[in-house]
């Protein structure tokens, strides 16, 4: 039987990792208090989070081979999650930036801590290298070398494609209702979220595991980027429809002007009436405003909208699931654990 990792097991090898790359760093003599900055960094900005998207190559490989692993195997498997981690801290340190976040995790965002400021953004680059200074320490001699280096590049470049996408379709500072189309909105969550947060660590644990074809890895790829869709749909479903006591916060899509599945699904419903209060309402600092969006949602029935999705996309991600010719070393039990955790879910 295959064994899931716990967070405890899966943070226990980061303290590893970290001494890799601190050594590193030091064989460039770094002077000490710039090696204590770049500590700090590498500590803060990685951990703190669920780690989903790390512990998914650790439990994928064990999927794959249908046993739990050596400790050998899941060392090397777990940092490869932990390159996904990251992947996610150079993202995130950067988003924060960008959007002009206050925090994250519960804490001030990095930028905002005392003395850091834009030195942020030279942090996002230093956990970016971080990947590479730990790919070339331990799977160097991997038959699948280049392939990991290929594709967490290829996966950095389309997650910063879909970002771009995002910043220009819907900026918080200036409402234009005709930037947004269903055709965006795919593009944003295929390419900001889809491929990193749920190809990444399966496509990881094939090439770990030396199962990457071109076969195997385009049907990971049509399994799991609907998924990944579904999921941030979901999301922004939660975000206006969930309760903040189970989702862990209020939801700010609507006075952020995001580009989200329901304001989409609304401007293809509204009237002209209803475009209208859209265009006066959305995208507002304003609690009054706010209400009058929720209720055109209500109105609308986006609810039931998005229950009728759900059940449609699940369906079609099952029927995917039974047609995998499990011969070619892909095992369905992966792709039926990431449905598992996401269908219904009410955070």
């Amino acid at each position: 039987m295959a064994k899931q990792t716990t967070i405890k097991e899966f943070e226990a090898v980061y303290e590893k990792l970290q001494e890799t790359l601190l050594d590193h760093a030091k064989s460039y003599k770094l002077p000490q208090t710039e090696l204590e900055w770049y500590k700090q960094n590498i500590r803060e900005n990685p951990m703190g989070g669920k780690c989903n998207r790390g512990m998914s190559v650790p439990d994928s490989v064990s999927l794959l081979l249908g046993r739990p692993l050596t400790e050998d195997e899941y060392f090397k498997s777990a940092t490869l999650g932990w390159m996904t981690e990251l992947l996610q801290a150079f993202f995130l340190v950067s988003d924060d930036i960008m959007d002009g976040s206050l925090t994250r995790r519960g804490q001030p965002c990095w930028y905002l801590k005392p003395g850091v400021g834009m030195v942020a953004i030279n942090d996002a680059f230093l956990l970016e290298s971080a990947i590479y200074t730990l790919l070339k320490k331990y799977f160097r001699d991997h038959p699948a070398y280049v392939d990991l280096i290929e594709l967490f590049h290829e996966t950095t470049y389309q997650t910063e494609l879909g970002q771009l996408c995002d910043l220009l379709t819907a900026p918080e500072d200036k409402v234009n209702l005709d930037n947004f189309s269903m055709e965006k909105y795919r593009f944003i969550v295929i390419y900001k979220t889809a491929y990193y947060s749920f190809y990444l660590p399966v496509a990881l644990a094939l090439h770990f595991l030396n199962l990457a074809t071109p076969e195997t890895l385009k049907q990971a790829e049509n399994i799991l980027i609907p998924l990944g869709e579904y999921f941030q749909i979901q999301d922004d479903f939660l975000d206006n429809f969930g309760l903040p006591e189970h989702i862990g916060k209020i939801g700010t899509d609507i006075k952020d002007n995001k580009c989200s599945w329901l304001v989409n699904q609304a401007l293809e419903l509204a009237t002209p009436e209803q475009r209208q209060i859209l265009e006066q309402n959305y995208g507002q600092k304003d609690d009054a405003k706010e209400a009058t969006i929720k209720t055109l949602y209500d109105d609308m029935g986006l609810k039931k909208r998005f229950e009728d999705f759900e059940e449609k996309r699940a369906g079609e991600l099952r029927a995917m699931i039974d047609q995998i010719d499990e011969s070619t070393g892909l095992k369905k039990d992966i792709f039926e654990v990431f449905l598992s955790k996401i269908y219904k879910r009410s955070k």
